[in-house]
């Protein structure tokens, strides 16, 4: 898994790249998403980045990518809505 953390002052900028975000995987805290990890996705967030989003960095802004290895998945402890996210749901009409 990937961990994806930004902040970007410009409100602009920010929302164009939780949207970009969003096709590969789901937020899980303001500004942060959780990404299944591969190279080509991985090459693929860090080519777009390089193309579209670092020359519009400022003092202020960031990314940080975080590669989550399996056995660390396992150490993840989750509390409040986050302890809900692998339990399947079913909705009964």
């Amino acid at each position: 898994m990937l961990i994806v953390s930004y902040d970007f002052a410009n409100d602009k900028v920010r929302t164009r790249f939780a949207k970009f975000l969003s096709a590969y995987g789901q937020k899980i805290q303001y500004s942060v998403y959780s990404i299944k990890n591969s190279q080509r996705i991985l090459a693929n967030i860090l080519t777009e980045i390089d193309a579209s989003y670092k020359r519009e960095f400022k003092n202020t802004d960031s990314i940080l990518i975080f590669s989550i290895c399996d056995g660390c998945m396992k150490k993840i402890k989750k509390y409040g809505s986050a302890g809900h996210d692998n339990e399947d749901v079913v909705y009964f009409d």
